[in-house]
């Protein structure tokens, strides 16, 4: 393998270390979001829950930003082809995410119930929303997007938003939910008591079984997929484009390469493992236990459709021949040295401050507590 090929697969499993931050902390303040008006019944109780995550939420944007910027640069064509076809997606997470931040500024500046019933609800929609599409991006991934170039590389979207919302999609988009909603419930007994912390205690059991009975059946699923196999492609020497390759469709396919490796099936164990730690560690109260195994099984989640999908990042359903893959869409050999220079001192620097933030904002958040911030508390 030359230099140039393992850079392109340290980024691809740099790609997959910033989508599981991503998954984890920010699903974490989503989860939160969106189960609100499940687990705070009255205001202070909704209060107390998004002062949980008041001083981390505007922090773990980070894991978004540096996920969006890891694709325009390490895989440009990816960037571009994807985010063009899916626009009315992108306009929906856009407008979810600045509702979202307005939400945390606006709904106790007023004294008003009905003010703070809409941001509620704003809260419940900006934050289950973006992980269902998260979720449901993997699904329509396994399925291929509709997209094809001509000859001069431009790009072409032949597909529909509602055709996104295809059923297996939703299955992945609801597992992405659970997942986040576990997160957020652990996240909520790891500052609350009474309860508050004694409802989000019952809906993380919930969330984290849900998840696992949907990781099951979305496998099940997957193996009954038609998967995507590269057959051939450019030679050595020759520009990597994906209008020079051959790609199969395959029953089955997308376990091709847990055949291939069968050490690949300790990826969804550990999915599964998570969740079931997660869910037993709920109940007998340990929430941050819990958390840390909820962690543990967006890792194996993601891990597992990372692992079942390669090489193919972007695959067409239109022309499978045209799919994008680690080796056809990255940036230049330069370009990805040089970012994975930044790449060693700034992630382990954002992961350090992180940590001591979390640290340094611990403990139990009560109704005391917020009534003394003398209205700087959300």
């Amino acid at each position: 393998m030359t230099s140039y090929a393992i850079l392109q697969v340290i980024w691809w499993l740099l790609l997959g270390v910033l989508l599981m931050g991503l998954a984890i902390m920010v699903g974490m303040d989503m989860g939160v979001g969106a189960i609100l008006r499940y687990v705070g019944r009255t205001d202070i109780e909704r209060r107390i829950a998004l002062n949980i995550i008041g001083p981390h939420w505007d922090g773990n944007q980070v894991w978004f930003i540096l996920g969006g910027g890891a694709i325009f640069a390490a895989f440009p064509l990816i960037y571009a082809t994807a985010f063009s076809g899916f626009y009315v997606v992108m306009l929906l997470l856009l407008w979810t995410m600045i509702m979202r931040p307005l939400g945390f500024e606006y709904r106790s500046q007023l004294v008003s119930p009905a003010w703070r019933n809409v941001w509620d609800w704003v809260f419940l929609v900006s934050g289950a929303v973006p992980m269902i599409v998260f979720g449901a991006a993997f699904g329509n991934l396994f399925q291929g997007v509709p997209f094809h170039f001509a000859w001069d590389m431009a790009s072409f979207y032949t597909g529909s938003f509602l055709g996104l919302l295809n059923p297996f999609a939703i299955a992945t988009g609801v597992l992405a939910l659970a997942l986040s909603a576990m997160m957020g419930a652990l996240t909520v007994m790891n500052g609350a008591e009474g309860t508050l912390f004694q409802r989000a205690r019952r809906l993380a059991q919930l969330a984290a079984g849900l998840a696992i009975a949907l990781f099951a059946l979305c496998g099940i699923w997957v193996h009954a997929l038609a998967g995507y196999r590269l057959l051939g492609g450019p030679g050595p020497g020759v520009p990597q484009t994906p209008l020079q390759q051959a790609v199969a469709l395959i029953p089955g396919g997308w376990l091709s390469n847990y055949g291939a490796h069968p050490v690949l099936w300790l990826v969804p164990l550990a999915g599964f493992a998570g969740m079931a730690g997660a869910l037993f560690a709920a109940r007998t109260g340990r929430s941050h236990l819990g958390w840390w195994l909820g962690a543990a099984a967006w890792i194996g989640v993601i891990g597992t459709a990372g692992a079942a999908l390669f090489p193919f990042m972007l695959p067409s359903s239109t022309n499978p021949s045209v799919s994008l893959t680690v080796w056809n869409s990255s940036s230049s050999e330069l370009t990805l040295l040089w970012m994975l220079g930044f790449t060693v001192f700034f992630v382990p620097l954002v992961l350090w401050y992180t940590g001591w933030a979390f640290w340094v904002m611990r403990g139990k958040v009560t109704a005391e507590r917020i009534n003394q911030k003398d209205g700087h508390a959300y």
